[in-house]
């Protein structure tokens, strides 16, 4: 019975990474990791918390600094961000882009393809200046 409520509150690490990019947005500045804790409600161990911003600062989404003897983090990117970094991660991974690029846009939908298609004009005509 204690295993299925442990197994009811766990949650999944993409959602963690989000909540802790949220909490870290909402601060008035670098917050340390027991800030984060005790924002999101305390129920995460510390370790855990560290865990989730170290990985974090792998995927280049926070940056930290030295605060005393431990450090303070800062969201470098949103979840937009976040996301489009995993994207360019997998793709990177691929041998073939331009397969993995044509599969990804005919898999959108009319209203995605549209806007892609549209960012894809604004951008080209940025650098036109």
């Amino acid at each position: 019975m204690a295993d299925d409520r442990r197994r009811a509150r766990r949650r999944g690490q993409g959602e963690l990474e989000a909540q802790v990019l949220s909490a870290l947005r909402e601060a008035d500045g670098p917050a340390t990791a027991g800030w984060v804790q005790e924002r999101l409600g305390g129920d995460l161990a510390y370790t855990t918390v560290i865990t989730i911003l170290t990985r974090l600062l792998a995927k280049g989404a926070v940056t930290r600094e030295r605060a005393g003897r431990s450090f303070a983090w800062t969201a470098a990117s949103d979840q937009a961000g976040l996301a489009a970094r995993k994207m360019r991660r997998l793709l990177d991974a691929e041998s073939d882009r331009e397969a993995v690029l044509a599969s990804f846009l005919t898999g959108l939908g009319p209203d995605d393809e549209r806007l892609l298609r549209e960012l894809l004009g604004r951008s080209r005509g940025e650098g036109e200046d």
